[in-house]
């Protein structure tokens, strides 16, 4: 049960790291555990198997002492922790550490998949805990039921649960970790600082949430679902990046927002500052702040489920009325010697069209429409990517469409720049809420335009609609086993926000207006701590006072002999409280014809094992006793 109960609590953990190292972990466990079955194993062979672990951990984390590794090691001790446990204080050793491992997996991971495992790994340890208190007082408990056992560990539990809530909801929450270190997220994919050929192949392949947007009021069309990330100006032949200069200049205006909406949107935990916004974002939430393109950023890491509230709207003129010297410059760059056939075909359209910038965009679309694929399995890029995929390729991804269509509009001297961000939402109608899925990330063109300012140009839409806007209810119409079962995921997914609003997204700043909705207003960390206090020291006194009522009765063999004892009382020979238990058989024995030997003989028993027995005395098996107390008759 003590292995058992180990286990358990590193399975959580476990899921957190590497797999291939929590593989190797768990596999090196199971035999360490079999090795040492019979005996414990030779302490040359521990250290071989601990330095052996240790060297797996930092070979596959690298050398370092964070956190991460931590828990990795962690683990791996656990591993090489049953090679040495031989007796009952060994075996209560190994669960005092064992029970390490699940609250270390709420330093990775706060999702309740989690929160389930190491609540299972809790009940079991405490089990096995009774089950080695029992034994060293030599009772068997193979003779207790499983079911008394399990509701003796969820007492236990109760009783710590009102001042577990109690510190969730009301010891004051910090601003950032305590351990110093960035959350889990920082292995989680987001929208880059930069786009190349590949870098986003990984979202596209990952169709777990990004985002969830509740809309308030009116819902903009399925079509009309572009959420803006970051936008990229700067380009070196093979990478866009964001210029650094867009922070240094205020937010492009809009004017005329003819149709707009009100939501919130919530992020999933990523490792980026980036946020998005349904284009075009109309104002800056608290805490973010707008670049000269109107992307969205924040001060520090997005490390944790946030929510936005937020107002988008389609206007009529993004940007000022004209462009600025300085931006138009930025946005018409191309470095020097790269796909020449591309600025060749560029230049001769600009002569066809004269300053007609919209037959440019028009012929390039119609173009990309009508001799163009989409593919996400494209061939890799060299030097002249660009040409490359217009001149031999012609299929390709929203990365190299819209990478393509925007140098093909600089060389033609219309200005253009690369946004990305995600297309297309898949609605829940458990929750009533929209699914912006990492897969969903998307990368389209904006195009200026006089008197317009910034018009958004798609060319993989030209070319694929169905692909920018693809969700799992479309792959289910297809035959795709996995997606059929779209039902149970929305359920799924509702329960897990409902998780992330409850517990997660549970920040200072709804902790600090929790007690609002009593009139009570705001409340600062001083009122915090001391409703904490006030209900911690409630909690702690009344645990005390069950703990405390009839806590003598809680030991069975007491619970025997006093049952034994209201057995007599019905013949009036009841014991009184003050007389001791030899006393009290040695008068029942005097008190009834023939004697009581059997009595006077569980008197002794009863009083050795309660009181202690003489040196040399044989150890009697207490379930014995307990037996032949509850089967007496007078």
């Amino acid at each position: 049960m003590v292995l058992i109960a180990g286990a358990a609590c590193v399975v959580p953990l476990l899921l957190r790291l590497d797999p291939k190292l929590a593989t190797g972990i768990a596999v090196a466990g199971f035999a360490v555990a079999l090795g040492a079955w019979r005996r414990p194993l030779p302490a040359w062979l521990r250290v071989l198997l601990a330095l052996g672990l240790a060297g797996a951990v930092f070979a596959t984390m690298g050398v370092n002492f964070g956190r991460d590794t931590g828990c990795a090691i962690l683990a791996a001790m656990l591993a090489v922790k049953p090679a040495e446990t031989d007796s009952v204080r060994d075996a209560r050793s190994l669960l005092g550490f064992a029970l390490f491992a699940p609250f270390a997996t709420f330093l990775l991971d706060q999702g309740p998949l989690s929160l389930a495992l190491g609540l299972i790994a809790v009940v079991c340890a405490l089990i096995a805990m009774q089950r080695l208190s029992d034994l060293e007082s030599g009772e068997l408990f193979d003779e207790t039921p499983w079911w008394k056992r399990l509701a003796s560990t969820g007492r236990m539990i109760a009783l710590g649960l009102p001042i577990a809530l109690a510190a969730f909801w009301l010891f004051p929450r910090l601003a950032t970790p305590m351990w110093g270190v960035p959350d889990r997220a920082m292995s989680r994919p987001g929208l880059a600082d930069s786009m190349s050929p590949g870098r986003w192949e990984d979202l596209m392949f990952d169709d777990t949430p990004a985002a969830r947007v509740r809309f308030f009021g009116r819902t903009p069309p399925l079509t009309a679902m572009y959420f803006r990330g970051p936008v990229f100006s700067e380009f070196d032949g093979r990478t866009w990046s964001r210029g650094r200069w867009a922070t240094a200049y205020p937010a492009a205006p809009v004017a005329d927002a003819s149709a707009q909406w009100d939501y919130e949107l919530s992020m999933e935990p990523t490792d980026r500052r980036q946020l998005i916004a349904l284009d075009v974002p109309l104002s800056a939430p608290s805490n973010a702040y707008f670049g000269e393109d109107r992307a969205l950023r924040v001060s520090r890491p997005l490390d944790s489920v946030t929510r936005w509230r937020m107002r988008s709207g389609k206007v009529a003129r993004f940007g000022d009325a004209t462009l600025s010297p300085f931006l138009r410059a930025r946005n018409l760059q191309l470095p020097e010697g790269f796909n020449p056939r591309t600025v060749a075909l560029a230049r001769q359209w600009r002569q066809d069209a004269g300053s007609n910038d919209a037959a440019i965009v028009r012929r390039a679309l119609d173009w990309i429409r009508r001799d163009f694929g989409y593919t996400l399995a494209s061939s890799l890029a060299g030097r002249n990517a660009v040409d490359q995929f217009l001149f031999v390729d012609k299929r390709g991804y929203c990365e190299q469409f819209s990478s393509s269509f925007v140098v093909l509009m600089r060389a033609a001297g219309i200005p253009a720049r690369v946004v990305g961000g995600y297309a297309g939402a898949e609605f829940n109608p458990v929750g009533e809420y929209w699914i912006v899925r990492r897969s969903d990330a998307h990368a389209w063109a904006e195009v200026w335009s006089d008197g317009r300012g910034w018009v958004r140009v798609d060319p993989t839409a030209a070319v694929a609609p169905e692909r920018v806007f693809d969700t799992i209810a479309d792959r289910a119409a297809t035959g795709d086993l996995l997606a059929s079962l779209q039902p149970m995921w929305d359920v799924g997914d509702w329960m897990l926000n409902g998780w992330n609003d409850f517990v997660l997204g549970f920040n200072a700043d709804r902790q600090r207006a929790l007690f609002r909705p009593i009139g009570l207003g705001d409340i600062d960390t001083e009122m915090l701590l001391m409703l904490f206090s006030l209900v911690a020291l409630s909690c702690l006194a009344a645990t005390v006072w069950l703990l405390s009522r009839d806590a003598r009765e809680r030991d069975p063999l007491l619970r025997a002999w006093h049952r034994l004892g209201r057995c007599y009382g019905k013949l009036g020979l009841a014991r009184a409280p003050h007389e001791p238990a030899l006393d009290w058989a040695e008068r029942v024995h005097r008190a009834r014809a023939g004697g009581d030997e059997a009595l006077r003989a569980l008197g002794v028993r009863f009083s050795r094992w309660r009181y202690g027995m003489r040196p040399g005395q044989p150890v009697e098996s207490l379930n014995a006793l307990l037996r032949d107390l509850r089967t007496h008759r007078p």
